[in-house]
């Protein structure tokens, strides 16, 4: 059993890399795929809270529902946004992980390191060819 959670979407380059780091360190977190498996309003409450960030900070505003919504107005609750985002989960930024040391909205994906609670086991090179960790699995910036 994984003591490391990761909201996926599988789709977004930087939920894979963000998954493929955690692999990285030797551990195969669980996986909720948040699109098809949104969390509860309580959840994500919780999640919100545990990173330290505002509801608004956690909105992705480059979706279609975003602009649809008149989501742009600052003239919703919190909670209003949060029905709204359980509503159309695809609002949610990603990806999330949490684990033992804390939890992070991994934007970008090497966020992930500082949460991580085994060190990274080799090299690793995002997809889009940018290098993350040298051979010996030490973070290159």
């Amino acid at each position: 059993m994984s003591n490391i959670t990761i909201y996926h979407n599988p789709a977004c380059g930087t939920s894979r890399n963000t998954l493929e780091l955690i692999r990285n360190s030797g551990n195969e977190p669980t996986i909720v795929y948040y699109l098809e498996t949104p969390p509860s309003h309580d959840e994500l409450k919780k999640l919100i809270a545990d990173m330290g960030i505002t509801v608004r900070e956690l909105l992705r505003k480059n979706v279609e529902p975003y602009e649809q919504l008149g989501l742009a107005e600052d003239n919703f609750s919190d909670d209003q946004l949060i029905n709204l985002m359980l509503q159309h989960p695809i609002l949610i930024n990603r990806p999330i992980v949490f684990t033992p040391l804390g939890t992070r909205l991994c934007r970008p994906s090497e966020v992930v390191l500082d949460i991580l609670p085994e060190p990274q086991r080799g090299a690793f090179t995002k997809e889009d060819g940018e290098k993350v960790i040298d051979e010996s699995g030490k973070r290159m910036k």
